[in-house]
């Protein structure tokens, strides 16, 4: 009979069945917590009081349960991670610790487990391909884990397996999250998580199969090779959910850096991590699409690991020059082009009564950091560009509203959203201008003139 930790491993009994249930006993603790909300407004508390603590406590709820579960609640924590920037301080200020964690490791699966996974995959004779293989995980994540070993001709190589029945946790965790969407509005009424949840549902397919994730990852390190400050594993063999890749001997990953570094860290590793989020699909028609700081090593050497290339966005031709060429139009205060331009792209309907100001003020903040030479992301910056555009103002909301994110670039924008609050979280000074410059197209004036 198989043990606790295979059960929940599996996905299929003991552990599913608990996440379920952590999951469902939110709206109930919601619904508790705004008939305490309702009884204290009837007694006089005043009303920014009482949404006040029913915010706190269901910030409280929602973090405590991710920071519990794995499968598709983890990869969902995960991703909220990187907009933690973008939240009310007094919320996000307590649970800042539970989400770094998620953006960085989970408990591992037992021996017995990872060696039927490793049969399955790889035959009963699978340690005849290796020198040497530690039972023990180097890291473990939302979908698989990672244990480090020397394949058969004597390189280091890190051997990521899928758990057992991830596919059906996955997509039955972000279902129940996808019912819990009206907590995140209470939490924080900026933030809008369906569009997210949507996205991590389509994109489940895909990083589940490694074999897609060993074609991107042999494209990405053939077009970083010889980059003196990105490095990149290169995929030795696969399965469909077994990946061999060579060993990234890391000290520590991005978060340790957020959590704990010194602004010359702070600067130096963020703007490599500007850099190469740019360069991506210049250099190799992908773009990198899973921006959280677990997946970005530091090395020895002070190069940036990158890993994790499940989730990428297909860009053969590089990001559209279209994207450049307005932020461009923008700085240059062209607004009635920059009008013209959401319009002819469907960022903005046809007819819609926004002019070229409202649109420049709308879009404008969003575009500074790229107005001078170096720009100082921060908290502070991130938090007020969304508290900006969720007002319930005629410029915030009710300008939001009329604007529309065209599907093919729904990947990217989430991405480059991400970006920055990564770079917010790291409070880098980085000259942003000039990586645009580098390697998004449209940007310099001379390319479409």
């Amino acid at each position: 009979m198989a043990d606790k930790g295979e059960r929940d491993r599996d996905g299929l009994t003991g552990g599913a069945f608990s996440r379920t249930a952590r999951l469902a006993a939110l709206p109930v603790g919601f619904a508790g917590r705004t008939t305490l909300g309702l009884g204290k407004r009837m007694v006089g508390a005043p009303a920014n009081v009482v949404l006040s603590e029913v915010q706190r406590r269901t910030a409280d709820q929602i973090f405590s349960v991710l920071g519990q579960l794995k499968g598709g609640a983890m990869k969902f924590g995960q991703a909220m991670s990187i907009f933690e920037a973008a939240l009310p301080e007094e919320l996000i200020g307590p649970y800042r610790e539970t989400l770094t964690r998620l953006q960085d490791a989970a408990p591992p699966m037992p021996p017995s487990v990872v060696n039927r996974v490793l049969t399955a995959e790889l035959g009963p004779d699978w340690r005849d391909l290796f020198e040497s293989f530690d039972d023990t995980p180097a890291a473990a994540a939302s979908i698989g884990q990672v244990h480090r070993a020397v394949w058969s001709d004597g390189r280091d190589v890190a051997v990521k397996m899928q758990y057992p029945g991830a596919a059906k946790a996955l997509m039955s965790d972000l279902r129940q999250i996808s019912r819990l969407s009206r907590l995140f509005a209470v939490m924080a009424p900026g933030l809008d998580v369906k569009p997210l949840i949507r996205e991590l549902q389509d994109r489940v397919a895909e990083e589940l199969d490694y074999t897609l994730e060993a074609q991107a990852g042999a494209t990405f390190a053939a077009a970083f090779a010889d980059d003196p400050e990105i490095i990149i594993p290169t995929p030795i063999h696969h399965t469909e959910r077994l990946l061999v890749t060579t060993w990234l001997e890391s000290e520590y990953s991005l978060a340790k850096v957020i959590a704990e570094g010194t602004q010359d860290e702070r600067d130096h590793f963020g703007e490599i991590y500007g850099r190469f989020m740019f360069a991506g699909p210049q250099r190799a028609g992908l773009l990198h699409a899973d921006p959280h700081p677990g997946n970005f090593r530091i090395m020895a050497d002070g190069r940036l690991g990158v890993i994790d290339f499940g989730a990428v966005a297909r860009l053969p031709d590089g990001i559209p020059p279209d994207m450049g060429r307005l932020i461009r139009l923008t700085l240059e205060g062209d607004l009635e082009g920059v009008r013209e331009g959401l319009i002819e792209l469907g960022f903005l309907k046809a007819g819609t009564k926004l002019d070229a100001d409202a649109v420049g003020r709308y879009f404008g903040p969003f575009v500074e950091p790229a107005r001078d030479e170096t720009f100082t992301f921060s908290r502070e910056w991130m938090r007020g560009q969304m508290t900006r555009v969720s007002a319930p103002t005629s410029e915030g909301m009710g300008t939001a509203m009329q604007f529309n994110l065209p599907p093919e670039y729904m990947l990217i924008h989430r991405v480059w959203l991400g970006g920055m609050g990564v770079l917010s979280q790291l409070g880098a000074t980085a000259p942003f201008r000039g990586i645009l410059a580098e390697s998004l197209p449209g940007f310099a004036s001379h390319e479409d003139r």
